[in-house]
């Protein structure tokens, strides 16, 4: 009695569907009642909405899309492995003016064999034309030709204020240059740059801020060596944002921990701090690497350097 209670009840939802027309049955009203059809044999007793020969019609219907699936042929080229797959897309993402061939011949380079017609359906496809290049490529292609310069003041222990001229290049994060003095001139400012310049190593641009210290000529001379002046707004210190970045790090790193005596005293632990920068403290741009990085031996003992008297430790192994 549940069974046929079960069996009619069913009917009756079908029945009381909203529906424009007749009551229409989906795959699952079909699928429910060919296996009702297997497990109950008076099946047909209780089966109002749909003829019996209908419901065995369905059943060899159901049949033959299972055979037809379960004979399928299986042939054609196995699918690339999903690594595979997502190198295609990451090489087509990060190289939009490459092609389906270029792509085919880097994968070849790494040992991969891969059918243009292979990539061809796995990359990503984007826009007809391709897209702009990304500010921080336009800019990577630009930093080596700019560098930047900057002044900061120094509180000694007696409070005569001593100033910090400091060059940095925008390519490597190098710090080119970097002098001190306690009466900045213009003559001062123009003599630090001739000494950063020497031996022909020269900027495209020097970026700056629009401090007098520099002279109102300045512009002008530094044209005159083949470099043009790239002016940072008034109060806008983002706009020189490395050599601020630098001078922060100069200040947290050595300034700050320091009781500057004279000017002797600052132009040792600064010269110290240079070298330090440049050769051994690693930097995030960079990818923790230093700006001029050294080859070191990847083998021997460990030995361990101090720098600025231990405010920093430098560890490398002794070849």
């Amino acid at each position: 009695m549940a069974v046929e209670n079960f069996l009619l009840r069913q009917q009756l939802a079908v029945l009381t569907r909203p529906t424009r027309n007749r009551p229409r049955l989906r795959r699952c009203d079909k699928a429910f009642w060919v296996l009702a059809r297997l497990v109950w044999r008076h099946w047909t007793q209780h089966l109002v909405v749909v003829q019996p020969a209908t419901l065995i019609h369905w059943h060899r219907q159901g049949w033959k899309r299972f055979w037809r699936w379960k004979s399928l042929p299986r042939l054609g080229r196995p699918r690339l492995s999903a690594k595979v797959r997502e190198l295609i897309a990451v090489m087509a993402r990060d190289n939009p003016l490459w092609g389906n061939e270029r792509i085919r011949g880097e994968l070849l380079t790494l040992g991969i064999t891969v059918s243009r017609r292979s990539i061809q359906r796995y990359r990503q496809r984007g826009p007809a034309h391709p897209p702009s290049q990304t500010w921080r490529t336009f800019l990577a292609n630009h930093a080596q030709a700019i560098w930047a310069a900057d002044l900061c003041t120094v509180q000694t222990l007696t409070f005569p204020t001593l100033y910090v001229l400091v060059v940095i290049a925008h390519g490597r994060r190098e710090l080119v240059h970097l002098h001190v003095t306690a009466h900045p001139t213009a003559a001062w400012v123009w003599r630090q740059l001739i000494e950063a310049t020497a031996w022909g190593r020269r900027p495209r641009f020097l970026l700056r801020d629009r401090d007098a210290v520099y002279g109102g000529d300045f512009a002008k001379r530094v044209a005159a060596l083949g470099i043009g002046t790239l002016f940072a707004p008034v109060r806008a210190p983002r706009a020189n944002a490395i050599a601020e970045r630098v001078i922060g790090a100069l200040r947290r790193e050595c300034l700050d921990h320091l009781l500057v005596l004279n000017e002797p005293h600052l132009r040792s632990r600064l010269t110290e701090f240079v070298l330090y920068y440049n050769h051994d403290r690693p930097h995030r741009t960079l990818r923790l690497e230093p700006p001029r990085p050294a080859s070191r031996s990847p083998t021997g003992p460990i030995k361990v350097r101090r720098v600025l008297g231990g405010l920093h430790y430098v560890y490398e192994r002794d070849a």
